[in-house]
């Protein structure tokens, strides 16, 4: 025997079947939404929808959103959707204690770093750095900088011919382009790699960059010229780059680099540079050559890196004349200036772990005075040396805990050279 509910009516029910009528067209318009997103049919499903009087399904749930496309900042061929993409925002940031000998602790938030990316389509995308140094700029201070360190366009046509313009760093060396602080060891860059060759160096520019298959691929620009005004004998041109403020293009130099990346492991590099730099100095356009080699090699839990830079400089002596009457200082500026390191490093833990601990030790050569013009004498502080071993820790690959001691050296007999102490953590986002 059934017991009825008194409560429930012929009305009730009918509320109750028109209820579920509803629910069910509300999932099957849902099912088909997705189904046509899909690129499926879906009059099987419209079939059995529930009757016409009750809204139709929608045709398409919206397509998800393109991914988002990386940009090369090495000159590497890419493509993406023709269609205009707003790329992450990326960066990187260091904090470093350095102390010498001597010298009491220096803690320094040394920069801070973001990156942008736009695609605007398929063949032109765009890629910026932005630098804040030493965490503080105040008018009528000096320690803190904001500068721009990369602005460029890229306009992709052909793996092995592309065209890029705007504000480029020089394709010199190892770091100068590749030189967030989880890709090298030590807490400070390499002194061959910020006095032979200056970092961060960048300068206004056009060129072509392509990947010209079998592991090659190159960059080489017309850029703005060094200012030989600011060379002297400590750090040789490092300090005349003019990081396209008040930039000149009357004498363009030109920079080329050709990297071999054919072989697991191995990576091969060659720079040449050539330009006048003497658009600050009238009556005197000095020439400045710098050529360089380098490597990196990664064998099992071993990697070593080395480079080898040289730079001349023609007309030094008239340059140093010059810029003695115009300053009452005599720059000693040599005609040629060389540099070298070399470093091994093993990773300490095994590959199943998820940390990794390098030890590292890397030996440099560094002299700013190797050959003086006719009439000039070596200073023999500025022939340098250099031992940096340390340990760097990475928790995660792009976060770098880092700590080295610098044993320094020179010939002179007179100016001693200082130690030092180092410690800092980068990460790279």
């Amino acid at each position: 025997m059934r017991v009825l509910d008194p409560s429930f009516t012929p009305a009730t029910e009918q509320v109750l079947v028109q209820r579920v009528q509803d629910l069910e067209s509300k999932i099957v318009a849902i099912l088909a939404g997705r189904e046509a997103s899909r690129g499926a049919a879906t009059p099987s499903v419209a079939a059995v929808s529930a009757p016409a009087l009750l809204p139709a399904p929608p045709s398409s749930l919206p397509a998800p959103s393109a991914p988002l496309q990386p940009v090369s900042i090495t000159g590497d061929f890419q493509t993406s959707p023709d269609t205009e993409t707003r790329l992450p925002v990326t960066g990187y940031m260091d904090f470093h204690v350095n102390k010498e000998s001597g010298d009491s602790l220096r803690p320094d938030f040394h920069r801070f770093v973001l990156l942008f990316g736009h695609s605007f389509s398929d063949r032109i995308k765009f890629w910026s750095e932005l630098e804040v140094e030493h965490a503080l700029v105040e008018g009528g201070q000096e320690s803190g900088e904001v500068a721009l360190e990369q602005a460029y366009l890229d306009f992709l046509i052909t793996p092995k011919f592309n065209l890029r313009a705007g504000m480029l760093l020089t394709p010199v060396g190892i770091v100068n382009e590749r030189h967030e602080p989880p890709s090298f060891n030590g807490v400070e860059r390499p002194f061959v790699e910020s006095i032979i060759l200056p970092t961060t160096w960048r300068e206004l520019g056009v060129g072509i960059t392509g990947d010209l298959g079998s592991g090659f691929r190159y960059r080489t620009y017309l850029t703005s010229s060094l200012d030989a005004s600011r060379f002297n004998a400590e750090f040789g041109i490092a300090e005349g780059k003019t990081s396209g403020f008040e930039a000149s293009m009357r004498n363009p130099a030109t920079v080329a680099r050709v990297e071999f990346a054919g072989i697991r492991r191995l990576t091969l590099g060659a720079s040449l540079y050539s330009g006048l730099a003497g658009f600050n100095t009238s009556g005197v356009n000095p020439r400045v050559t710098i050529a360089n080699v380098d490597g990196r090699y990664s064998y099992r839990r071993f990697d070593f890196r080395a480079l080898y830079a040289n730079t001349w400089i023609s007309r030094a002596a008239e340059l140093n004349r010059l810029l003695r009457r115009q300053t009452g200082v005599n720059p000693n500026v040599a005609s040629q200036m060389r540099g070298y390191y070399m470093e091994p490093a093993v990773h300490l833990l095994p590959r199943r772990f998820r940390h990794d601990l390098i030890a590292f030790s890397r030996f440099e050569r560094y002299n700013t005075q190797q050959k003086m013009p006719s009439g000039y004498l070596p200073l023999d502080q500025f022939n340098r040396s250099s031992w940096v071993t340390g340990l760097t820790y990475k928790p995660v690959p792009d976060v770098a805990i880092k700590f080295d001691y610098v044993f320094n050296r020179n010939q002179s007999a007179v100016v001693r050279a200082l130690n030092g102490l180092n410690l800092g953590i980068g990460w790279w986002f």
